[in-house]
């Protein structure tokens, strides 16, 4: 079982930045391939990146590619998700995910909202 927590969303204008941190308990964090998901109001939840366990490995939606950076540090049993020139479209809930085989972990969520 892995818990995460997610934090650093808020609010912050277009163009601006943030920084969002996923937490894991557990000692296998390593071993976990871990994602960034989002879910805008209406929507259906959306892949916007994964990192693999080693960090040697990353993938993005073509919506992000270029503005986002997923990365992760397994020391602090930690993934994180730079978002740079962010958009009024990304405006969402962003949601952490590990994976090992068939298991899924999600996050409770942290809300980003980009507005003038």
């Amino acid at each position: 079982q892995v818990q995460l927590v997610e934090s650093g969303g808020g609010l912050v204008q277009p163009g601006g930045s943030l920084r969002l941190s996923c937490v894991a308990s557990g000692r296998t964090f390593s071993r976990y391939v871990m994602g960034w998901f989002r879910q805008a109001p209406g929507k259906e939840r959306e892949f916007v990146a994964t990192i693999s366990w080693s960090g040697g490995i990353t993938s993005y939606a073509d919506s992000v590619k270029g503005r986002f950076t997923i990365s992760r540090d397994n020391a602090k049993n930690t993934v994180y998700l730079q978002m740079n020139s962010l958009k009024l479209e990304d405006t969402a809930v962003y949601y952490c995910n590990a994976g090992l085989g068939s298991s899924v972990f999600w996050g409770q969520g942290t809300q980003v909202t980009v507005s003038s």
